[in-house]
């Protein structure tokens, strides 16, 4: 069963000071996180200690223990074959690496707590911003990523109610900490992608099938930006700008390409809502020795991940589903 995919929606706030709940939009989020709004019921502000959050919308479907293995359910990761089955992380650790964990001892702990962790799947947009942080905070730029819909066992077994998101410093958690014995399935209140929505923490074996497409899609709807942006690029010089004295030791000034490439991408980062703007600006950035054309057709792919989402669904359907 599919839910409606809206990037804008309205939120759920609560305050935790006077338990008042209320609707907001994105702007109001994010006005009050700069201190400029404040809580209807009592008027604290984000600068309080038990001051507003966002919160579950009591109307989401995933909140019915009945409906959450029958929701599609989304992940995006640059795994060709998530959920691998048996997902080496000691092959890609360097000597040195081994070294400063302490030693193949330390490093057998790590390898065996890494294949403790939950999964995580969520809502469509839950997984698009997690691909975007992930390109701008883990390194992950140029690197292709794959967007898999994830179909639940007829089974699966819920744990009653919701969490707070359980996640540690680096967004791990350990299947066992929230999905007791007898347990498939625990949903927790996701703070960092797609702010409000449920997301899930499960096992391998909660999950039937899976449904995958690279991302971003070939193609846009977006061609006369494309070409324009091209155009544009093209034309601009790619030599840096040349430094003297001490501010040539410490910075390098951007190409006036480079400089092109920021103000295209804003033109498309200004129609997408205000939480994601700083995250797509930053996966949407020009870097010196990139191809225009092919740098705007990236960016215009990432844009209509969000903009467009009804095509890459009629994109996943068209897909086989592939059995875990």
């Amino acid at each position: 069963m599919e839910r409606k995919i809206d990037f804008s929606r309205e939120r759920q706030m609560l305050c935790e000071e006077c338990e008042h709940r209320w609707m907001v939009d994105l702007d109001w989020i994010d006005r009050w996180n700069h201190g400029g709004e404040t809580c209807p019921g009592c008027g604290t502000n984000c600068e309080r200690e038990r001051s507003a959050r966002v919160t579950v919308d009591l109307t989401d479907a995933a909140l019915t223990d009945e409906a959450v293995g029958s929701l599609h359910w989304y992940h995006t990761s640059t795994q060709q074959d998530w959920p691998t089955k048996a997902y080496d992380t000691v092959s890609e650790l360097t000597a040195a690496v081994r070294r400063l964990m302490g030693g193949d001892e330390r490093v057998a702990e790590w390898a065996d707590r890494q294949r403790k962790r939950a999964l995580h799947v969520g809502t469509y947009e839950a997984a698009i911003q997690n691909m975007l942080r992930r390109i701008t905070d883990q390194d992950d730029r140029g690197r292709q990523f794959f967007l898999y819909r994830v179909h639940l066992t007829p089974t699966v077994v819920v744990r009653t109610d919701w969490l707070i998101d359980p996640s540690d410093f680096v967004g791990d958690v350990m299947l066992e900490d929230v999905c007791p014995s007898g347990v498939d399935v625990a949903r927790y209140l996701n703070y960092h992608e797609d702010p409000g929505g449920l997301s899930l923490a499960l096992g391998r074996d909660a999950i039937a099938s899976v449904q995958q497409v690279a991302v971003p899609l070939t193609g846009t709807r977006h061609n006369d930006w494309v070409g324009r942006a091209a155009e544009t690029l093209f034309a601009a010089s790619d030599a840096v700008v040349a430094t003297n004295g001490y501010l040539a030791r410490v910075v390098r000034l951007p190409s006036p390409r480079a400089n092109a490439g920021r103000e295209l991408a804003r033109e498309l980062t200004e129609r997408l809502p205000v939480n994601l703007r700083d995250q797509f600006a930053s996966a949407a950035s020009f870097d010196e020795g990139d191809d225009p054309e092919q740098w705007a057709m990236r960016v215009a792919g990432l844009f209509d991940l969000i903009d467009d989402p009804g095509r890459v669904i009629a994109t996943l359907d068209r897909r086989p589903h592939r059995t875990i």
